[in-house]
């Protein structure tokens, strides 16, 4: 699998998850909220937070006919329009919010959503990019931002397979081989049925490129789970508390549930380690509990060895079950006491 580079680290097999706090709507318009949840994503343990770089003007119509309204889900019986008023992250705080997570050490980029945002977000310097699922099949767009040979996190959620491998091709085709997937459940929030863990070890083994999980579902289980999959990169909503109401809040992530996350997710990691049959120290230590072969009742010496007095018991530090068989029948040199264990020294040839 081809890794992707940012900044100082690596996304890839052999490295720990990549974890993004998307912080979306949830400064709920206001700069100073922006730049604490910054703050608050770093002490959580992210390694990254995430704008998105819109304009209601840029992304849709302000217009009140049938086909810009939406009637299902979190934010049914808005307006399009409306809706991303109230969800989009002003052009003007990006720069500070860029400069504050620079100076706190958190990785910051964003999900452009049209070549106006890309140049915006270039004149920034951003590092590298995120392509949401609803940006997949916008083949211009795809070219327009692989030329900028910069890495790209692109989410798949509602593409097919043969949607994802167009985005993949147009974005190789255009000279830019940094690019990462992530698994996708675009529904807010997603259910547990809907999620499809297993498409992330699909997504690798089909593109030979690093999967991750775009998760919207209520608490950590799915993030966690996935990595036991395979996933390198999480990305998961992020707010300072789901009591400041604004589009994204409900299906977002408090700092301490955050932190909690990002704890299991590196436990998971630990506890998934690699393939490797030796033995730690504690394991050796736990050994001497196994079962062996005892003596259950005085043997004399030259006295023969039956299923009377010797069984197979704890602790281990007799001679191993499997060799039963060939110690019965045999004579013993010396007396042996009830309670010692049966071991070869002892055992006439």
């Amino acid at each position: 699998m081809k890794a992707i580079k940012i900044n100082n680290k690596e996304i890839g097999d052999n490295n720990p998850a990549y974890i993004i706090a998307e912080m979306s709507a949830n400064h709920a318009g206001s700069k100073e909220r922006a730049l604490k949840i910054i703050s608050a994503a770093k002490k959580a343990g992210a390694d990254c937070v995430k704008v998105q770089t819109y304009t209601p003007d840029t992304i849709t119509l302000n217009s009140n006919k049938k086909w810009f309204q939406i009637d299902k889900g979190t934010w049914e019986g808005e307006n399009l329009y409306s809706l991303y008023q109230k969800a989009y992250t002003p052009w003007e705080w990006q720069e500070d919010l860029k400069k504050e997570a620079e100076r706190i050490g958190i990785d910051f980029f964003s999900t452009p959503y049209e070549n106006e945002a890309v140049d915006f977000l270039e004149n920034l310097d951003v590092d590298f990019y995120k392509v949401a699922s609803f940006s997949i099949t916008n083949i211009p767009f795809l070219k327009y931002l692989a030329q900028k040979d910069k890495p790209i996190i692109m989410s798949t959620g509602m593409a097919t397979l043969g949607e994802i491998e167009d985005a993949v091709k147009v974005i190789r085709e255009n000279g830019n081989d940094k690019l990462a997937l992530l698994n996708c459940s675009s529904a807010y929030p997603s259910i547990p049925d809907d999620m499809n863990l297993k498409k992330i070890g699909h997504l690798k083994e089909t593109f030979n490129l690093p999967v991750g999980l775009s998760d919207h579902s209520l608490g950590s289980v799915a993030a966690v789970t996935s990595i036991a999959m395979g996933a390198k990169i999480i990305e998961k909503h992020f707010c300072l508390s789901r009591e400041i109401e604004n589009p994204d809040s409900s299906f977002s992530m408090e700092p301490d549930e955050f932190k909690n996350m990002v704890e299991d997710i590196r436990a998971a990691e630990r506890a998934i380690g690699k393939i490797d049959y030796s033995l730690t120290e504690k394991q050796k230590e736990s050994r001497k509990f196994r079962r062996s072969i005892f003596v259950t009742n005085d043997i004399k010496a030259d006295e023969k060895i039956t299923e009377n007095n010797i069984k197979i018991i704890r602790p281990g530090y007799g001679l191993k079950p499997k060799h039963w068989d060939k110690v019965l029948g045999k004579k013993v040199i010396k007396d042996i006491d009830k309670g010692e264990p049966l071991i070869w020294d002892i055992i006439k040839e």
